[in-house]
């Protein structure tokens, strides 16, 4: 079952996002709050937990957004990743999101609907995090939606995949 589980907001540019425990998705506009939003192809950003999970070495998140760092390469730099750290609003568990096309919609708890409009990024210049491990998932795994339907979110929410 694909499900969220962390909602990351910031009010700075530059600085990794923080988890809150739940969110109001507005339409077409994105995470209200988060430094982000606005109009255009890229109100949301998402990234898997899984693809986190294999950027640290099979790190488990605990309750409110902790990680563990079981990778032997970050760990000995003192990295230790964790949802939002990668500037992602939403992070997934249970759904391959790089593996989406663009047009699918993701349907949050039967009423949030998100479009898919982007995978992954260009990066201009190098991120924090492929200073502190070399290399960033985002601009590969990462993906970004326009919010069609707004609503509430929170941890634990369910996705529905729906492909168009």
């Amino acid at each position: 079952m694909a499900k969220i589980v962390s909602i990351n907001i910031s009010e700075q540019k530059g600085i990794a996002k923080k988890p809150v425990k739940e969110g109001v998705l507005r339409e077409d506009h994105g995470l209200v709050g988060d430094i982000h939003s606005g109009p255009g192809d890229r109100q949301v950003s998402l990234l898997a937990i899984e693809s986190i999970q294999k950027q640290i070495g099979k790190a488990i998140p605990a309750p409110g957004g902790q990680g563990v760092n079981k990778c032997p390469k970050t760990r000995a730099k003192g990295v230790n990743l964790k949802p939002g750290d990668f500037a992602e609003n939403i992070t997934t568990e249970g759904v391959d999101l790089a593996g989406l096309d663009i047009g699918t919609e993701l349907i949050i708890n039967d009423n949030v609907v998100l479009k898919i409009t982007k995978i992954g990024k260009e990066c201009h210049r190098f991120c924090s995090i492929y200073y502190k491990t070399g290399d960033c998932i985002m601009p590969r795994e990462g993906i970004f939606a326009q919010v069609v339907n707004g609503g509430g979110i929170k941890i634990g929410d369910k996705i529905k995949v729906v492909r168009r």
